[in-house]
């Protein structure tokens, strides 16, 4: 294989791994999973507050991508790492917006 070509499948494949999660999916699997009703038996009103108060534990994309994670386990939904990340790119669209 010439080192082109190499290089530029390569280049394909990390591509696509470094590909974010898409934001719409997350919206719809955190409804699907009525992820709402349990933030409101922890937070109250219709749950958004555990993104928005001011003590909140998350305050790095890492550390939402873990949380995802756990919660994903604890509630056993089934979800694959990329499914996660769906989840993870809606909630740091709409409430986090970490870098």
């Amino acid at each position: 294989m010439h080192s082109r070509t190499f290089f530029l499948l390569a280049g394909v494949l990390l591509a696509g791994l470094a590909r974010a999660g898409d934001p719409a999916i997350g919206e719809k699997m955190v409804k699907e999973h009525a992820c709402a009703t349990c933030h409101q038996r922890l937070v109250g009103g219709d749950g958004s507050a555990l993104y928005t108060r001011s003590d909140r534990k998350v305050t790095s994309k890492a550390k939402l991508g873990a949380q995802v994670s756990f919660c994903s386990t604890q509630l056993k939904t089934g979800w694959f790492p990329e499914d996660e990340e769906h989840v993870v790119a809606w909630l740091n669209h709409r409430y986090y917006h970490f870098k």
